[in-house]
């Protein structure tokens, strides 16, 4: 494992970590919930999940699951079954809308879709992506973007790729009372800019510039980040370096909480797919199969049947 910082926090048995002590700032060792309660997925509260109950999460040392959402049945899906966090991503250029990347996707059609997503829930906190061309330019124009869809569509947080080049617009949204997960490692709207999408932080260099990007987005505010693409073992590094929590896809077990795009999870999305997806349903074959057994029973005459029709 490269060395990453001079000072880090402590190890999860409370041993430090090489290289030097906690920061005075950093937390306690993590320690799991005592009230079963509080957790958030499973716990008993109805109220919808805030940024305090992500943070306190980190301190009781509790792993959650976090699902991109694009419309209001599926959101509804999710919330019923427990999901604290849904991210209304700009993956919906790739998975939704039909597009090849997340690149072209608009401030409309994130606002839109995010207000769908809010409405088919009543617990999850959800935070919406603001997409590319509508944070680069200034913080200014992030935070305009950003009031929007608070204002408009009603999510709770939203989130921002970039990491140190991302800090000013984080800490001005955060200031003016906007939540923001970060978003370092393979950040997707910068698809033509790395030629692709490749692993993020290998070698000594890249995994400085990635923690120098964490704790540059952590000390903006952000009250997450996200983690893409990156070595497991750094992105472990990495989590015990934050006082805020990680969300890891493709970067190991070692974060605070997981995310995958909802239609790679449930097997519904065709051809390839990331090493790191699990696939926990196979959709695509399951509404395919549907699809066929209605116009087979329509060209055969046999629906609609008597009991699907009036008298």
């Amino acid at each position: 494992m490269t060395q990453l910082s001079p000072a880090r926090n402590p190890s999860a048995d409370g041993t430090p970590t090489p290289g030097g002590t906690a920061a005075a700032s950093a937390p306690a060792a993590a320690k799991p919930a005592s009230d079963s309660s509080k957790a958030l997925y499973g716990g008993k509260s109805s109220r919808r999940v805030t940024v305090r109950d992500i943070a306190a999460a980190k301190e009781r040392g509790e792993k959650w699951p976090m699902l991109t959402a694009y419309d209001a049945m599926t959101a509804s899906v999710f919330d019923e079954a427990g999901i604290p966090v849904l991210l209304v991503g700009d993956s919906m250029g790739n998975c939704h809308l039909g597009y090849e990347s997340t690149v072209p996707v608009t401030m409309d059609e994130i606002t839109i879709l995010s207000a769908a997503v809010v409405r088919g829930t009543k617990r999850a906190l959800i935070v919406a992506d603001l997409p590319f061309g509508a944070f680069q330019e200034s913080p200014v124009q992030a935070l305009r973007n950003a009031t929007r869809l608070v204002k408009e569509a009603g999510v709770g947080a939203v989130k921002l790729e970039g990491g140190e080049r991302s800090a000013h617009q984080v800490e001005l949204l955060v200031s003016s009372g906007i939540p923001v997960m970060a978003h370092v490692g393979l950040t997707p709207q910068s698809v033509n800019a790395y030629g692709g999408y490749p692993v993020q932080g290998r070698g000594e260099e890249a995994a400085q510039q990635l923690l120098r990007d964490a704790k540059a987005v952590q000390d903006a505010g952000a009250f997450s980040v996200v983690l893409e693409a990156v070595p497991a073992e750094l992105a472990a590094e990495v989590t015990r370096s934050l006082h805020i929590p990680t969300v890891g896809i493709g970067a190991g077990i070692g974060c605070d909480a997981q995310v995958l795009v909802w239609t790679d999870m449930a097997g519904l999305t065709s051809g390839h797919v990331p090493r790191f997806v699990k696939q926990y349903a196979n959709l695509r074959e399951v509404l395919g199969g549907a699809a066929k057994d209605f116009a087979e029973e329509v060209v055969g005459g046999s629906f609609p049947a008597k009991e699907h029709s009036f008298r």
